[in-house]
């Protein structure tokens, strides 16, 4: 197989054909396991009833407006970053049973596995996303700005979510197997709560608040917020990544995708050895 990759362009190609191969593979796995599919579309319900209607009456938007305008972006960053829990479960899983060491005596490219289990969960990211606009739209969110500005929120949600998957393949290749993947959930909870997705970064002590300010899940939502629309959009003395929310979103996936793609690799060939 690889006296017949000749060029750059076409070792590409045999990677690219080859992860859409395995986004197939995951696809299909998803189909036999209706259950996480129900989970994954229940709980964007779970959380906008939660924090939208128990404690959204005690919690005040900085310049007025809805709560739950307020959350939704909020919800969308947090459902946004548990996505590199699937992907490292994922991992974790294949690595443990086996099913990696089966890939590798294959005629396939390095990359494809991994670009495999992201695209699978970029793809699945759709209809989940969809799920929580409707979810929005019943409890009376709304974007407010007009088609372009929405559909360039809704891009930076899949970027970010994409750039997130690779960071879940490398921690997915770290981890011994999928019981170990599973321990470290907890841990993702305090990055998004450490942010402007649920409450103002007003009152927090400074030093917290340059943590929270700083954080990619507030930089998503408030570039989701200034793009719908939406209450809490940042305005006034603000820091850098929250006065240029969109732009941060950008440099916060790329710097992901630079650091955590050729880790990936990295991992994946060691894992074999």
């Amino acid at each position: 197989m690889t006296t017949l990759i000749s060029s750059p362009f076409d070792r590409l190609r045999w990677t690219f054909l080859d992860g859409l191969t395995l986004i197939g593979r995951e696809l299909g796995r998803l189909r036999q396991e209706p259950g996480q599919i129900i989970a994954a579309l229940v709980f964007p319900v779970i959380m906008v009833v939660l924090f939208g209607y128990v404690f959204g009456s005690a919690i005040q938007v900085p310049g007025g407006g809805d709560y739950r305008e307020y959350l939704m972006p909020g919800l969308f960053a947090m459902v946004t970053f548990t996505a590199m829990q699937g992907v490292m479960g994922r991992m974790a899983a294949d690595a443990s049973l086996g099913v990696m060491d089966r890939f590798r005596s294959m005629p396939m490219a390095r990359l494809a596995v991994p670009f495999g289990q992201t695209g699978a969960d970029s793809l699945i990211g759709v209809p989940l996303l969809a799920a929580m606009v409707a979810t929005g739209l019943l409890v009376g969110w709304q974007p407010h700005l007009g088609l372009i500005p929405t559909a360039e929120a809704f891009g930076l949600i899949l970027l970010m979510r994409y750039a997130l998957g690779w960071v879940g393949v490398y921690l997915g290749l770290l981890v011994k197997d999928e019981q170990a993947a599973t321990q470290l959930v907890p841990l993702f909870l305090p990055i998004t709560m450490l942010s402007n997705a649920f409450v103002p970064t007003d009152g927090m002590p400074a030093w917290l608040r340059f943590v929270a300010d700083w954080n990619p899940v507030s930089a998503l939502t408030a570039a989701t917020r200034e793009l719908f629309g939406n209450p809490g959009a940042p305005s006034g003395d603000v820091s850098w990544p929250l006065a240029h929310p969109v732009a941060t979103v950008l440099l916060w996936s790329a710097a992901l995708l630079v650091l955590f793609v050729p880790l990936s690799l990295r991992a994946y060939t060691r894992r074999g050895r």
